[in-house]
């Protein structure tokens, strides 16, 4: 029953038989076996077949719905078992907003493993809007992410301080100048980030006080991660609002130049969210280390 739950959830989660088949080192007939005998034993079906796509139906939601919670009981199990026996070990499923996956937690990350081996780390990555949803659809246990939308089902902790710096790259004329005024925002060129990003909607908010709409600004291009945004920069005339994190090396090498706008400070936090009123022993541990890691107190 256990298996034919992981078929169902992989199948859900994929929305493919062949894609679950592959994640789950099986054939897809058996995929078919045991969804169908899901289906006899409860006599309904899961799912809408239509031509080479599926679909869940309302009781295949429910199902799914009921298998999250199951399979989240094992892994607390699992932990709180091993842990009697001094045995730290279970899966961890973490989501993380891009510019923090790919430049915050890789370090913590090895660490925690270097110290906690039997423990696995799923890390999911996405804007803030995509880890938000995935939390509220219980697929992860923790998220961390670049801005908060207050949703009143998730508890916002807040992690590190970030800075956003307004980068182009070494040869853009802009360099020339020393202090770039609100004003010669809207004369400029942008790279920004896609709409849910957390980047995004913290500029938005920042510039505000100026009376400064992101529709009044020339955006050339919409990208969905850092890394192709700074290099978009190298190849371009155009400028981007870049957290201070991301581009370290960038600045070092002098590929990219941060250019002085005139009392415009974009600063934020990065915040660790989980359920409201719901932290399992694992995820404890987790902030726990994230905390020591970072000298924090969380």
């Amino acid at each position: 029953m256990d298996f034919r739950l992981k078929v169902f959830i992989t199948v859900a989660n994929r929305l493919s038989f062949t894609k679950a088949a592959k994640e789950l080192f099986i054939t897809q007939p058996a995929i078919s076996k045991h969804i169908q005998e899901l289906e006899e034993q409860y006599k309904i079906k899961f799912f809408e077949r239509n031509g080479s796509k599926i679909s869940l139906t309302n009781a295949g939601e429910l199902l799914l719905n009921h298998t999250k919670n199951i399979f989240e009981v094992y892994r607390e199990i699992d932990f709180d078992m091993s842990a009697l026996i001094n045995q730290q070990r279970g899966l961890l499923r973490l989501g993380a907003s891009t510019t923090i996956s790919q430049y915050i937690i890789p370090p913590l990350l090895a660490r925690f493993h270097q110290k906690l081996q039997e423990i696995k780390v799923n890390l999911l990555n996405g804007n803030t809007e995509q880890i938000e949803k995935a939390l509220l659809n219980k697929e992860i246990e923790i998220g961390i992410v670049e801005g908060q939308s207050k949703n009143q089902s998730i508890k916002y902790t807040e992690f590190l301080k970030d800075e956003l710096v307004l980068v182009c790259n070494n040869k853009n004329p802009l360099i020339n100048k020393n202090i770039l005024s609100q004003e010669d925002l809207k004369s400029m060129r942008f790279v920004m980030r896609e709409q849910g990003s957390g980047t995004l909607e913290v500029i938005e908010y920042a510039l505000k006080p100026f009376e400064i709409n992101l529709s009044q600004l020339t955006i050339e291009m919409q990208l969905g991660s850092t890394e192709s945004i700074k290099s978009y920069l190298m190849n371009s005339d155009c400028v981007a609002f870049i957290s201070i994190h991301a581009i370290k090396k960038e600045l070092k090498n002098n590929e990219l130049v941060i250019l002085d706008l005139d009392n415009l400070v974009i600063e934020r936090f990065f915040y660790i969210i989980t359920l409201q009123g719901k932290t399992d022993a694992l995820s404890e541990l987790f902030i726990k280390n994230m905390a020591n890691y970072y000298n924090l107190k969380l």
